[in-house]
């Protein structure tokens, strides 16, 4: 058996920010250059998308998208190095907690199995 964990972060208003949904659409993102590819990838409506992603810009009081206007060849969207230094940090922090978390499962498992006191067989 594993211990799964969901890192978020949440706002001051109890709104999450961060966790595995705005991590996967900032990596779409720079993957595709583009807010609107990235949401269609994921299945989400470029508005919830958009409203994800500032969202997180003004939880984090950083800008974290450089926007560029002007049809397919021209226009585009990428991470600032903020962003990027962000989710390197955050995807750090999250390896972290999961294997705090999975030691200790594994400890927790370890007193169960031992524990023939309370077993009845």
């Amino acid at each position: 058996m594993r211990v799964k964990v969901k890192v978020s972060i949440i706002n001051n208003s109890g709104v999450p920010v961060m966790g595995p949904g705005p991590l996967d659409l900032l990596a779409k993102v720079k993957e595709h250059s583009s807010i609107n590819q990235a949401a269609k990838v994921m299945n989400l409506s470029y508005v919830k998308a958009l409203n994800m992603l500032n969202r997180l810009e003004k939880s984090l009081g950083h800008k974290i998208l450089l926007k560029r206007r002007g049809g397919n060849d021209r226009g585009g969207t990428e991470l600032t190095l903020f962003a990027e230094y962000y989710l390197r940090q955050y995807s750090k922090m999250e390896k972290r907690v999961t294997d705090f978390a999975e030691a200790e499962f594994q400890s927790f498992l370890k007193h169960i199995e031992s524990s023939d006191e309370y077993t009845q067989k």
